[in-house]
């Protein structure tokens, strides 16, 4: 699965539109935004559809959205709301490898 070229991302101008207009995160590339330093929300093409890939939780692998009609364009919309609703206090930073043997030995 590729991720999105422009012709599919024009497909979904609507949408990206919405999304752009959500506090809490940046478009890097179009379709391609990001939370923080960190990937958040990328679109993916396929012959079975397009796709929004985002991460629910920092740090977390990606979950897969179909985005192919308006109920799950919606649903994309209200998924990606709520997480950066939930991710809006700053993530803990990673333990260091002397940090986490330090904890360890406590």
């Amino acid at each position: 699965m590729r991720h999105a070229r422009a012709p599919a991302l024009a497909q979904l101008a609507a949408l990206l539109g919405q999304l752009r207009t959500l506090p809490g995160m940046a478009e890097r590339r179009p379709g391609v935004f990001y939370r923080r330093s960190q990937p958040f929300l990328h679109f993916h093409e396929d012959p079975a559809g397009l796709f929004a890939d985002l991460r629910l939780v920092a740090g977390e692998d990606f979950a897969r959205f179909a985005v192919d009609c308006s109920a799950q364009k919606a649903a994309l919309v209200a998924a990606v709301s709520a997480a950066l609703t939930a991710g809006s206090a700053a993530p803990a930073a990673p333990a260091t490898s002397a940090a986490a043997g330090a904890r360890a030995r406590a």
